[in-house]
């Protein structure tokens, strides 16, 4: 049908800069989002030097050539064709079957991609790429099945304006689907500490245990290690949140034995080290505050074996 699976055009010229126990725990996000390129560059005798207008008025589709990947600040990763124009894909088609229903002004506004003369961008999966007989008995290009298009109104290398008109176009991931930026983690909630246990040093102190964000760690003197019961409930959570749980994998210096989870009958889920159910203060406001340190005569910091640290 026509599509080369191959990694370069002869006739096509393009550079391309790639940017880039009993516990229940939280494991670590380690996923990165890929880089993709970061910029193409067109040859210098393009058929779409002077926009996507001109390409739509000079008659026949134009095939994309060969395909490249470019790194966007508002959509992560775009495929665009050989000479960086974004390539598109419409909600109101199918991939399954493949099926163009863009057909008269439609495609004059989005001019269709010809199937032919295609080679898969490094980094994408060239089983991606297909065709699609249209109404009009032209051969169109598939990506993962949806029918391809150019925006009219893209002007330049780079243009994104076909992005989410109608609430139907969107530009194409180098993977099919719709591009669209890996949302930033969120950040953890207000009381909760990240999955993460591990030994500071303080002057006064010696070794406690902070959390993942260096925040104190607390013990609850009327709480009991056997049985485990937390004597910090209703108001008292506002003030001394409970230490979520934490993988093993994620402490450092920590003594593990008796390393276990509390399950609270308020729903919480609390950790414990040897059996002590651990705690942060909200009035500890950054790394290395002890404010909580022997707050009415009851709440004292952790030494790495769960022992509680009493007032100097």
């Amino acid at each position: 049908m026509g599509i080369k699976r191959g990694t370069s055009l002869a006739a096509v010229a393009v550079v391309v800069t790639l940017a880039a126990t009993a516990c229940g725990a939280n494991g670590k996000d380690g996923a990165t989002r890929p880089a993709g390129a970061a910029s193409v560059q067109a040859p210098a005798a393009d058929p779409y030097a002077g926009g996507q207008q001109a390409a739509q008025e000079a008659g026949d589709a134009k095939p994309a050539g060969q395909l490249a990947i470019a790194a966007t600040d508002q959509l992560g990763q775009v495929l665009t064709d050989s000479a960086g124009f974004a390539l598109y894909r419409f909600d109101k088609d199918t991939a399954k079957p493949p099926a163009s229903t863009c057909e008269g002004d439609c495609a004059k506004a989005w001019p269709v991609v010809a199937a032919g003369e295609v080679t898969a961008a490094s980094g994408m999966d060239p089983a991606l790429l297909g065709e699609v007989v249209r109404k009009d008995g032209g051969k169109q290009l598939t990506v993962a099945g949806w029918p391809v298009y150019r925006f009219a109104k893209d002007t330049k290398a780079g243009d994104l304006n076909g992005q989410g008109v109608g609430g139907t176009w969107f530009a194409f991931a180098p993977d099919g689907k719709k591009a669209a930026k890996a949302a930033a983690a969120a950040p953890p909630a207000a009381g909760r500490a990240p999955a993460a246990l591990t030994v500071a040093k303080d002057p006064v102190l010696g070794d406690h245990i902070v959390d993942g964000n260096g925040m104190t760690v607390y013990r609850f003197k009327p709480d009991t290690a056997w049985p485990m019961v937390s004597k910090c409930t209703g108001d008292c959570l506002a003030k001394w949140p409970v230490v979520p749980p934490v993988d093993r994998a994620d402490t450092k210096g920590i003594t593990e034995k008796n390393y276990l989870v509390l399950d609270r009958p308020d729903g919480k889920k609390q950790q414990t080290v040897n059996c002590w159910p651990l705690y942060t203060f909200a009035g500890d406001k950054k790394p290395g505050d002890t404010n909580g340190q022997g707050v009415g005569g009851t709440w004292y910091a952790v030494a790495p074996d769960g022992a509680l640290i009493s007032a100097p």
